[in-house]
């Protein structure tokens, strides 16, 4: 689950971000567009910026504060400020491209319920290209420039100045905004004697999409990698959003200066480096993998009818390409998988999809894996994402909570701002990538929404697709007899009662199969911290931002445990612990 589009160094400080906010005015406004009104806004760019026909994205960003830019300042929740998108096709330089009372916006609909004021203006073009898939379908969609799926920040894209003006929308009036910036390209991170950086080509993802298409993954080597070449490693697998570095690893002192956040951050990547060296720590080949594509800033894992052939190519191109250069086991028994959010659904989800290729999964949080209960929606029951129905009244569903209680975000809030930074679930947000990744095709070969975007409206018939392809409880639970055996110790989960996102409430569902099952007993874990919100990772005396910074500490041992306990007879279980 990621909660906004910024660049993100854990799930923690989105969270503590998301949190920590004040009201802006505008969200009682969501339901009516204004007829009146002429306020217009125009955006082009110029020919010296660039001389190509543009395909793409245009939003409008409303700020009420000047820092940081208002690109920077669209999210789920209360410290959201404004932003209008529309689509646009073959934009030339000097071309206008309009956004009047007609276009969609978040929180604000219209451009005519703007509060008379001043404000900071800002306006990016989010580059689209075109793929000719091998389903025949031809898309627009952002390529992943290295960046992960951020269009604030993807290199190439177009932008604005920002600028403080006044706007009152009863003025008959166009507003012009240039495009007079690129934003540049990213530095390559540098390898170290631990930290490497690789990337390979898919032949299954650049057939899927008609380009090539690439996977990457950041490896994290053993202490003694150099010293010991006769050792063969187990992997351990970490499923997470993009990033572009392992900035969890610190090889030198943090500074003492810093606080806050970024002192917890630096004296736990640093303790980190120190443990990882230190005597008796298992000795595991790391990676976290890079599978950002035109849909978000990673796949979800598995292989999808929208966004490719991933599970496949993740676990049969890239993971013996990493096996092979860093000198691992190579075998199913001797992989692990952890992550959190996200990455806690994915690990959780390969193990299930893939259950000879991996020997282990540490799920923290993970994204609803039961989709009765999909956050705060059962896809099967209820007619409307957006309402709980009743004879009398209609409450809108709570989407982002507090530890308290404190919805600070509704459904139906959440998939308005998605819609107004992309059509055709192309936000490169969450509940975009849920259906991206889960749905079926449409006719017009975007993924096929499983709400109407503007009413909330369910349509069950892509439930019932969800649910036979996705749902991993239901998976569980249908195919028990087909598969437990093989699952059999290997699944463990570890979710506050509190999430954020509600998500326990799915945990509680697939925990009621797995608890009742006896041929045979999955034999795992799940465990509840007591009002713990979004992304608990098992620590009971520590706080959420503290304990993500000693997972591997407190769960590599138990892997290593659980690999020699279960390796098959003659297998290495020696040449690596040293």
């Amino acid at each position: 689950m990621k909660i906004t589009n910024m660049s993100i160094r854990n799930t923690i400080v989105c969270c503590l971000a998301l949190l920590l906010a004040t009201p802006l005015m505008g969200f009682h406004k969501l339901d009516k567009i204004d007829e009146a009104g002429k306020l217009t806004f125009s955006v082009s760019f110029p020919e010296s910026l660039c001389k190509e026909i543009l395909d793409g994205r245009i939003m409008l960003l409303i700020s009420t504060r000047e820092s940081p830019e208002p690109r920077f300042q669209i999210g789920y929740g209360l410290q959201t400020q404004q932003v209008f998108g529309i689509d646009v096709e073959g934009l030339k330089a000097g071309e206008e491209a309009i956004i009047d009372n007609e276009v969609f916006g978040y929180p604000v609909r219209s451009v005519s319920r703007i509060p008379a004021g001043e404000y900071w203006v800002q306006a990016v073009l989010h580059r689209y290209e075109t793929f000719h898939r091998s389903d025949g379908h031809t898309l627009k969609l952002p390529m992943d420039r290295g960046e992960g799926q951020h269009w604030n920040f993807a290199p190439g894209n177009l932008y604005s100045t920002p600028k403080k003006m006044t706007i009152d929308p009863a003025e008959n009036k166009v507003i012009p905004l240039i495009l007079d910036k690129t934003m540049p390209p990213l530095p390559q991170p540098e390898d170290t004697k631990y930290i490497r950086h690789i990337k390979i080509q898919s032949e299954l993802l650049t057939r899927f999409w008609g380009c090539p298409m690439h996977l990457g993954a950041i490896v994290l080597l053993p202490h003694g990698f150099d010293d010991h070449p006769e050792a063969r490693y187990p992997l351990v697998i970490n499923h997470s959003h993009f990033r572009r570095t392992l900035e969890e690893f610190r090889e030198t002192p943090p500074d003492r200066n810093l606080q806050g956040p970024a002192k917890i951050f630096t004296e736990s990547a640093y303790r980190l480096y120190k443990d990882w060296t230190s005597e008796g720590f298992p000795r595991f080949v790391l990676i976290l993998i890079q599978h950002a594509n035109p849909y978000y800033d990673d796949s979800y894992a598995v292989n999808s009818a929208n966004v490719g052939p991933y599970g496949d190519a993740i676990t049969y191109e890239l993971i013996p390409h990493v096996e092979k250069e860093f000198r691992c086991i190579g075998e199913g028994w001797a992989r692990t998988l952890y992550g959190g959010s996200t990455g806690g659904w994915e690990s959780l989800g390969v193990q299930i999809f893939y259950p000879d290729e991996y020997n282990g999964c540490w799920a923290f949080c993970p994204d609803s894996v039961d989709f009765r209960a999909y956050q705060t929606i059962n896809l099967y029951e209820d007619k409307n994402a957006y309402y709980q129905e009743s004879p009398w009244k209609r409450t809108r569903r709570p989407g982002v909570r507090n530890n308290l209680g404190h919805v600070f975000a509704t459904i139906q809030e959440m998939s308005y701002c998605e819609h107004a930074l992309g059509s055709k679930r192309r936000s490169g947000q969450q509940l975009d990538i849920f259906q991206a990744v889960f749905g079926p095709v449409g006719e017009d070969g975007y993924p096929k929404p499983i709400w109407d975007a503007v009413t909330g409206e369910i349509d069950k018939s892509v439930a019932e697709y969800w649910r036979e392809n996705y749902d991993l409880s239901y998976i569980l639970e249908r195919d028990w007899e087909k598969f437990g055996s093989k699952l059999k110790g290997k699944i463990h989960i570890y979710t506050g009662d509190m999430d954020t996102f509600y998500l326990n409430n799915s945990v509680y569902l697939m925990e009621e199969f797995l608890e009742s099952t006896t041929d045979p007993y999955y034999d795992g874990e799940i465990v509840y911290g007591d009002r713990y919100e979004h992304c608990w990772t098992g620590d009971p005396d520590n706080p959420l931002i503290e304990a993500w910074g000693t997972v591997l500490q407190r769960f590599l041992p138990k892997m290593a445990e659980h690999i020699i306990k279960t390796a098959p007879p003659g297998a290495d279980t020696s040449s690596w612990r040293y």
